[in-house]
């Protein structure tokens, strides 16, 4: 009956095994034996497995004889020492936190069962200590796991279980939960990222009115100045037509929909983070001082914020440096509003003279149309306020050449005034520009001074016109003469000359021409007007102008008519730029020019920077030569800066001659070596083939040069001017050539005796060591 029992139990499923063996385990058995019966059963070897199946149906009496013991007091010292550790090492074997304490339960019933019913002197536990197989005792750890030998805690997983999502039965609902934090948005952090995207908008699109629109909807009207300081921040960190665009932007939504206050504070803000800006873009704070001169120029910053700025910030920020080189670099500039306005191609993005041309044909059509509401129109969407003197200069020529026009160019520009399109400074400087150019007009419009003596007190008394003007002009409205009649004559002929020889670019004749004027103390007006005119003009005239130049000052012009000629312009220079907006770099271009073709020398400029009145534009433009002359490989950049000669550098012309002279020296064809300085194309710079063939003559005592020099004189080839600066030049340096060749004072006079039988040299020119280079003009 047992061996089929020990059978049907075998053959039951492996689940039910350890159930069994849970239960045998709970109430006394040796689950060590009984494991081993379960192992011994997956192998079917029966007769050992009946026999621990037997040995484990019998109860262990360890604990129960103990305990009936400890009750009888028949218990010796080791025995309660066993008892001691087998009370503490006690748990509940139960694998579910809900199972009845078991233990306790058992532990009454055999307390019961061998005391009568009576207290027990002694506690203990109910978990038997487990024997090895060889006899050893095995402690049990903590909750049943069991310890060596043992299948561990009952229904015990095999280590920590983690959920395998490439499991087939993987569920999500079974990963632990966990709380996830987040931020909560609050309204100014929304508003941050609707302005972006509204700025982002704008720089691809241009649409000021959709910008606006979006701004005014979004509301938030407290948060406007971070808009105010990541439209400039975007702006700083891309081209100049975004810059360009910010600053238009800002002008538009000044008042309407951005309030004084709220710029002011952004640009506080902008320049309290000037030190984090200058870490991601390099010239930030040259930047933001233009953006902050711009708001000045542009009305929507007051001059005093400047002021109050400073005493806000570190003495060591670069925001104070901002404030710095806003003050001192654009605001204290002359006609700063202007250099300011076009710094980023200005809000129209066009030239000076499509502006010009602009003016010219909305006049013409308001003259046609009469429609004055239209033409303030018009003059407003040009978008250069700075500029208005323009359109009042011109809308005055224009009365002075179509008189029937005269009421309604008055009506137009009174209306201006009025309405405050025109500034009354812009009025006043349309008026002056046109007085000092009077001379000129009068040449095209005979009747221009008088007219415009009729002109100026009727706008005075009318009040579109500053009354201080007058005041300037002469009393009781007449215009006054700032030059007599002679000036005045001379001016009129050199303008004819002038514009003859752009025309002819017969450099022999405009000298015939100037020198039968017969007025050589005015050789520095003259040259006031030859580049005040080629500068209003293309690239071929100036470069007409710096070759003559270069001519004059051999022929007939001496170096002081040069520097005192230069000094007149530059005087002048804040004018000239109203009219020729990059007037400042071109006269600083002809100023290096005339040093690159020894027309005047370094030390010239100091000259004419002293005769400069102080921190005016004159003193910045005499700097600005000095640095393209400095500059790497100046003299080939300056030599074609307006396209001249072939574009070779000094060093490059100079080398050509040398090889010419030598080749010619070794062949001695004097037409082919003719051909070669006349295919230099540089006849301003024949003064080096002179000093060269000078100086070679010298060295391999070889007269035969005078002979090439003697062809190029008679040719035409090398002009009496070229041929004294030549002699001019070997004379200033023969202290130097002394050192190589010693008798080279005594060949300088026998060459100099030679050039003057053959008439080569100018009549004024000096052949001692001691003499000053300056060629006095021809009388």
């Amino acid at each position: 009956m047992e061996e089929g029992f020990l059978l049907d139990l075998l053959l039951l499923p492996p689940f039910i095994h350890l159930f069994i063996a849970a239960i045998c385990v709970r109430f006394g058995y040796r689950s060590t034996s009984f494991c081993s019966l379960l192992r011994l059963a997956s192998r079917s070897d029966q007769a050992r497995t009946f026999s621990l199946f037997e040995e484990s149906l019998r109860p262990s009496p360890s604990i129960s004889h103990l305990a009936m013991a400890s009750s009888e007091g028949f218990l010796t010292q080791e025995q309660r020492e066993t008892l001691k550790v087998a009370s503490q090492n006690a748990e509940v074997l139960s694998s579910s936190p809900k199972s009845p304490p078991t233990s306790s339960m058992l532990l009454d019933h055999n307390i019961k069962l061998a005391t009568g019913g009576k207290a027990p002197t002694v506690g203990f536990a109910v978990r038997h200590v487990r024997r090895s197989h060889s006899g050893k005792v095995i402690r049990v750890k903590k909750d049943g796991a069991g310890g060596k030998g043992t299948w561990g805690k009952l229904l015990d997983t095999d280590g920590d279980s983690q959920l395998d999502r490439n499991d087939p039965n993987y569920d999500s609902g079974e990963e632990p939960y966990q709380l996830v934090g987040t931020t909560v948005s609050t309204p100014f952090d929304d508003y941050k990222k609707v302005v972006v995207a509204i700025i982002e908008e704008y720089f691809s699109t241009g649409d000021v009115e959709l910008a606006a629109s979006d701004l005014r909807d979004l509301g938030s009207f407290e948060y406007h100045h971070y808009f105010v300081k990541r439209l400039i921040s975007m702006a700083m960190d891309r081209h100049d037509k975004e810059k360009e665009m910010a600053s238009v932007l800002l002008s538009a939504l000044y008042a309407d929909v951005i309030s004084s206050d709220q710029i002011t504070r952004g640009f506080v803000m902008l320049l309290e983070s000037a030190d984090d800006l200058a870490l991601d873009i390099v010239d930030a704070v040259d930047i933001l001082a233009l953006f902050i001169a711009r708001a000045v120029v542009d009305d929507i910053l007051p001059p005093a914020f400047l002021t109050r700025a400073k005493k806000l910030l570190p003495d060591s920020s670069k925001g104070l440096q901002v404030i710095q080189t806003a003050e001192k670099s654009y605001l204290s500039a002359p006609h700063h509003a202007e250099l300011v306005e076009r710094r980023w191609g200005g809000s129209i993005h066009v030239t000076v003279e499509e502006v010009k041309k602009k003016i010219a044909d909305l006049l013409r059509e308001y003259v046609e149309s009469g429609d004055t509401t239209e033409a303030c129109r018009c003059i407003r969407e040009l978008g250069v306020s700075f500029f208005h003197h323009e359109v009042v200069k011109r809308a005055l020529i224009l009365t002075m050449e179509i008189r029937t026009a005269e009421p309604l160019i008055l009506n137009l520009l009174k209306e201006a005034a009025e309405e405050g399109l025109i500034s009354s400074s812009q009025m006043v400087k349309g008026f002056g520009r046109l007085a000092e150019g009077l001379d000129d007009l009068s040449l095209d419009i005979p009747t221009a001074k008088t007219m415009f003596q009729s002109l100026a007190p009727k706008a005075v008394d009318e009040g579109w016109l500053d009354s201080s003007f007058l005041k300037s002009s002469g009393s009781e409205g007449e215009f006054r003469d700032e030059e007599d009649e002679k000036v005045r004559r001379f001016k009129e002929e050199a303008v004819i000359i002038i514009h003859e020889y752009f025309l002819s670019d017969d450099i022999p004749e405009l000298i015939r021409s100037l020198e039968d004027l017969a007025a050589p103390e005015l050789n520095p007006v003259f040259l006031k007007k030859l580049i005040t005119l080629a500068m209003d003009r293309k690239n071929r005239e100036k470069e007409m102008a710096s070759v003559l130049l270069s001519a004059l000052h051999t022929e007939i012009f001496s170096t002081e008519d040069i520097v005192n000629g230069f000094v007149m312009l530059l005087e002048s220079a804040e004018d000239t730029a109203l009219d020729i907006l990059d007037a400042s770099n071109e006269l600083a271009l002809f100023l290096a020019r005339a040093v690159i073709d020894d027309v005047l020398v370094p030390l010239n400029l100091e000259e004419i920077n002293s005769k400069l009145p102080p921190n005016c534009s004159g003193s910045e433009t005499v700097h600005m030569a000095r640095s393209l002359l400095a500059a790497r490989h100046a003299g080939e950049r300056i030599l074609r800066c307006w396209g001249g000669g072939t574009g070779w550098a000094v060093e490059d012309a100079k080398d050509k001659i040398t090889k010419l002279l030598e080749e010619y020296e070794s062949g001695g064809v004097v037409g082919e070596a003719c051909q070669c300085i006349r295919d230099l194309g540089m006849p301003f710079f024949n003064h080096e083939v002179v000093k060269k063939a000078l100086v070679m003559a010298m060295e391999k005592k070889n007269d035969g040069m005078l002979d090439l020099l003697q062809e190029c004189f008679g040719e035409g080839l090398i002009t009496i001017n070229q041929m004294t600066k030549g002699f001019a030049r070997i004379r200033d340096s023969l202290d130097d050539l002394a050192l190589d060749i010693p008798n080279a004072e005594e060949k300088f006079v026998f060459y100099v005796d030679h050039a003057r039988k053959n008439g080569w040299l100018l009549p004024s020119f000096t052949s001692g060591t001691g003499a000053s280079p300056v060629v006095v003009a021809a009388a």
